[in-house]
């Protein structure tokens, strides 16, 4: 311990998360080349590269991955304490990087962590991306845990963690109805004007996929990734809406909209991914243990 060099190892766990040498040299405010030379002086002294390098592009290995796993806790723990002496509160701060893809309900993400966001030691960062965007932070490090509606498959070196966290019916929504008539599916919704999750979207597949066996032909006046503006034009266009009642969790209470039935067969499936590390995060273990309590 006497002989590691830890301003090397902060420089690295710098342009780790950086994902990029200029980044983390101007983060650093010193030159690539200073910068480079001390990663180098640290891989000598580790006897392992930690960065594969491809032109500008700089990958980790699988061992710089697991350094920088170590390297997390070091300087986490540094700025937990450094945040704990500023603030005087006397009682350790905990961190959690979240991120959420864009096509994600924001209730649902609300409603899961509410247990947490209460907590005063708690620091949450959330993000929002893509799932590629959102996979690329993870593998850096700079997110704990993503939440997505699409599950992803573990490879050799992304030996990704991908836990189900729920499963929720798609319903058909719409503006309230006189009497609150039921309504009858297949047969009311043939020609109906229907706002619809983008094509990209698991719902829209299944939902595509049970018209055609049931025979059912609409007008999709709407075509929406974004389940935020889903939610706007449910509320809003007079159209219904195909998604699950979390979306609109908020205007159903109210009476702005109605549930007119559930569409048979059609789910929307909730995910937690997480990337392999040394020490894992108490408060995804807490988060994920409470869920599927």
């Amino acid at each position: 311990m006497r002989n590691l060099n830890f301003r090397h190892l902060l420089y690295f766990w710098t342009v780790a998360r950086a994902g990029h040498l200029t980044r983390a040299a101007s983060e650093l405010r010193v030159s690539q080349s200073a910068l480079s030379a001390q990663i180098r002086h640290l891989e000598s002294y580790l006897g392992r590269p930690l960065f594969e390098r491809t032109g500008r592009t700089l990958q980790l290995t699988e061992f710089g991955a697991m350094v920088l796993d170590y390297a997390d806790s070091i300087f986490g723990l540094g700025q937990e304490l450094m945040a704990s002496v500023r603030g005087g509160a006397g009682q350790r701060v905990q961190r959690l990087g979240v991120g959420a893809v864009a096509t994600l309900s924001r209730n649902f993400t609300e409603n899961l962590l509410r247990p947490l966001v209460s907590r005063a030691e708690l620091r949450l960062s959330l993000q929002s991306g893509s799932l590629e965007e959102l996979l690329e932070r993870l593998r850096v490090h700079a997110l704990d845990v993503v939440l997505s509606n699409k599950a992803v498959v573990a490879e050799v070196d992304r030996p990704w963690r991908c836990v189900p966290l729920a499963r929720q019916s798609v319903c058909l929504i719409g503006p309230p109805r006189p009497g609150r008539r039921r309504f009858r599916l297949p047969d009311e919704l043939n020609g109906q004007r229907c706002v619809l999750p983008g094509r990209s979207s698991d719902i829209r597949t299944q939902f595509d996929v049970w018209c055609e066996k049931a025979h059912v032909s609409i007008d999709a006046v709407a075509e929406v990734d974004d389940m935020a503006m889903l939610r706007l034009l449910a509320r809003d266009s007079g159209a219904i809406a195909v998604l699950p009642e979390v979306v609109v969790q908020d205007e159903l209470r109210e009476g702005r909209l109605q549930r007119y039935c559930v569409i048979p067969g059609v789910f929307e499936h909730f995910y937690a991914i997480t990337a392999f590390r040394h020490s894992p995060s108490p408060l995804v273990q807490q988060l994920l243990g409470a869920r599927n309590r």
